[in-house]
């Protein structure tokens, strides 16, 4: 890829990752009013070991409390119907980003970095759409802020 190829996408990366509008997802979530029972991140989204990933729960899991929580609820029947089958929800990705990038969750929370830094004010909102530039200029943004490295190679497999 030529250098003016990578600066062009490098400047309208915030563009391409950036999305106000949160998904329709299959089953209405709110993150919003699960925090306030109050439930933390590490709650349902666990960091199997080595802990690079964190995991969207499974309905089994889900259904640890939802067994008798709003059991009744259109909603809650459609996920009893996912844990039953044994099927995950499908859910529509929020933050993603690209492939190409090496991204620890564990090495972030070990520094002491917050989710809301990379996920937004989770904890408000009851529909979940990417509020934070996870493009690579808000990612140096962040570590530059942070006195993170910067170095190509800690997110990037360098080629010979």
């Amino acid at each position: 890829m030529s250098s003016r190829v990578f600066a062009s996408l490098l400047l309208l990366s915030p563009l391409l990752f950036s999305d106000k509008n949160p998904p329709v997802q299959p089953i209405p979530f709110s993150h919003k009013t699960h925090v306030a029972i109050p439930l933390k991140c590490g709650d349902c989204h666990a960091a199997p070991d080595p802990g690079e990933v964190m995991t969207i729960p499974s309905a089994a899991k889900c259904m640890a409390c939802h067994r008798t929580i709003k059991a009744d609820s259109p909603a809650i029947r459609e996920l009893t119907a996912y844990a039953e089958q044994k099927r995950s929800i499908p859910w529509v990705r929020v933050a993603e980003i690209p492939s190409w990038v090496f991204f620890s969750h564990k090495t972030h929370l070990d520094s002491g970095a917050k989710c809301e830094a990379c996920h937004g004010p989770v904890a408000e909102r009851d529909r979940l759409a990417q509020e934070v530039d996870l493009s690579m200029r808000g990612c140096m943004d962040c570590h530059r802020a942070h006195k993170a490295t910067v170095d190509c190679a800690a997110c990037h497999e360098l080629k010979n």
